[in-house]
């Protein structure tokens, strides 16, 4: 059975020299995976059983370059990451790192990136400037995307330092992973998800594309309650759950849970859930495995573990 993973990261040292403010520590080994661009990445990919990875620069990323360097370091890592393809085009594919502080350059680095080097759409992450990617400023963007039929992959960041001293205070010292992977990540990017459909952006875009990792950073989850909240009086008219079920894919990146797998098919369908490990944060066998052992259709394995992503990603 064919295997796409579709949030699979990689490191430009040179890229990664224009972010401004801090950055958390690696480990060497963790390093050295994110910057092999090919011989030990295909000898765990092989290991592992994955066919493809759909590669796209780790965070942080195009909203913490310096303003005056962002649309060069943009095409500057997006060149590296075409070449990294060119190294196995039939194993890799890419997503786009956008200059998220100039919206209109970052929609043309898009359509470059698309045409030019074959992306398969782009990766945005987190508040930029201190505005959520879902006000109009950034609309060029989804305008850019919806016609050239690509998606917006819209990955976690860190919270705001104003949302992390308030909501988790002496808790970010001494449980570091409580503003990522373990709650942070997922409120920020829930929330920008939740932002984004009430926003306006699909009714003026409505082929307008967005995935969100994590098998949907919670939303998928408590669907039908804030649907039927912000059904209530008082609230502008909205179809917030038919709006994420037609426009929005999740990815299964870094969360192996057979239960919440299978309240994500209940509430999506087979058809909008994509195979991801967030490679090499997560193992890559460790994501393999568990999706072979969960009790299901093996048609339903195949639309998640491959034939989704080539529908949506023309792969």
């Amino acid at each position: 059975m064919k295997v796409i993973a579709i949030e699979e990261h990689f490191w430009s040292r040179a890229f990664a020299d224009r972010f401004s403010g801090p950055r958390a520590e690696r480990s060497a080994d963790l390093m050295r995976h994110l910057e092999d661009y090919s011989e030990l990445r295909l000898m765990d990919m092989d290991a592992a059983g994955i066919d493809v990875q759909v590669i796209s620069h780790a965070p942080p990323g195009g909203q913490r370059l310096e303003t005056e360097t962002a649309v060069a370091a943009c095409r500057d890592v997006n060149d590296v990451a075409a070449g990294i393809i060119k190294v196995a085009p039939d194993r890799f594919a890419g997503f786009a790192t956008l200059p998220q502080a100039h919206p209109d350059e970052a929609a043309d680095e898009l359509q470059r990136c698309v045409e030019e080097h074959g992306f398969k759409g782009a990766m945005m992450f987190g508040v930029t400037n201190g505005q959520f990617l879902d006000e109009t400023t950034f609309w060029p963007i989804y305008e850019r995307a919806a016609a050239l039929k690509v998606p917006v992959y819209l990955h976690p960041s860190m919270p705001h330092p104003t949302v992390r001293d308030i909501y988790y205070g002496t808790y970010a010292e001494s449980h570091p992973a409580l503003l990522g992977a373990a709650w942070g990540f997922g409120i920020e990017t829930g929330t920008l998800g939740i932002r984004m459909i009430l926003s306006g952006v699909f009714q003026r875009y409505p082929d307008l594309q967005v995935i969100l990792g994590h098998l949907g950073e919670g939303i998928t989850f408590q669907l039908a309650r804030i649907d039927e909240a912000l059904s209530r009086p008082g609230n502008a008219t909205t179809d917030f759950a038919a709006t994420f079920r037609s426009n929005f894919y999740i990815t299964t990146s870094g969360f192996f849970s057979d239960s919440a797998l299978r309240c994500c098919l209940e509430e999506m369908g087979t058809d909008r859930i994509l195979f991801a490990v967030d490679w090499p944060f997560v193992a890559n066998a460790e994501g393999v495995e568990w999706l072979k052992a969960f009790p299901t259709d093996p048609e339903v394995r195949e639309k998640i573990f491959a034939k989704n992503a080539e529908r949506l990603l023309s792969l």
